[in-house]
């Protein structure tokens, strides 16, 4: 039992719920690495929602909005730690679940389709039926009526040569990673550089107060948007944040 006034509570229990999932046949053994990779990245930007990431998760609930078919990916990583909150926002912004996986067994598929209607999920795609072009690993294996046909994807803790992969077919793909030097980050139409269990509740915050926004307002929060630019001023929290480190531990 961790207690909450360990000055570690909130990390320690993500570790519990990945290494949960991994017991319950939702989350790779791998995942536990990746969960490890982004823990590392989020120290770097100070475990906190940056200003960048925040101006992100806006846009991201404006193109949900906007989107004439939205689907939501999902992975063992973000089914483990964030399912209530994916459902909540499919329901809000009417964009299905999707279940794609890099490491796939039809076991590990069904355990997260079922793990998530025991959450409340209704609207999920569960076929893989077409694949996408250029990927040569079970990350091609895609609904025919979801993702393949999506305008938009919102992709948490994405491989990134799917994402290009995406990107390539023509579709706004919207990525969730603590890297943004990542080739996901790189490849992004909007990549929010924040922890899933920070960014979810945050995109879900936004869609709440854009809900009843006119559709051209919706476009003015997309238009001033620039990725790059979101990229840019990540790495240079990361920066700021590493001097401010180093100056602490001056001598």
């Amino acid at each position: 039992m961790i207690p909450k006034s360990h000055p570690r509570y909130e990390s320690l229990m993500t570790r519990e719920l990945i290494v949960e999932g991994v017991n319950q046949g939702i989350t790779s053994t791998q995942g536990l690495i990746a969960q490890g990779r982004g823990e590392a990245f989020d120290y770097l930007i100070g475990e906190k929602s940056t200003k960048s990431a925040l101006k992100a998760e806006k846009v991201a609930a404006a193109k949900l909005f906007l989107a004439k078919k939205p689907v939501i990916s999902v992975n063992g990583n973000a089914a483990a730690l964030v399912p209530e909150e994916l459902i909540r926002l499919s329901e809000l912004v009417n964009a299905p679940l999707e279940v794609n996986l890099f490491h796939r067994t039809e076991e590990r598929i069904n355990n997260i389709i079922r793990h998530l209607r025991n959450f409340g999920a209704r609207n999920i795609f569960t076929k893989s039926d077409s694949l996408i072009p250029g990927l040569e690993h079970e990350r091609a294996k895609v609904d025919s009526n979801g993702i393949f046909i999506a305008d938009v994807v919102l992709v948490p803790l994405e491989d990134g040569d799917r994402c290009k992969a995406l990107f390539d077919m023509g579709k706004t793909v919207i990525a969730i990673d603590l890297n943004p030097l990542s080739r996901t980050s790189q490849c992004a139409s909007v990549t929010i550089v924040d922890n899933i269990t920070r960014a979810l509740p945050n995109i879900l915050k936004f869609a709440e107060e854009l809900k009843h926004q006119e559709q051209e307002e919706l476009r003015d929060i997309v238009r001033e948007y620039d990725n790059k630019q979101t990229l840019s001023l990540a790495i240079h929290e990361i920066k700021k944040n590493m001097e401010s480190f180093a100056y602490l531990l001056k001598p």
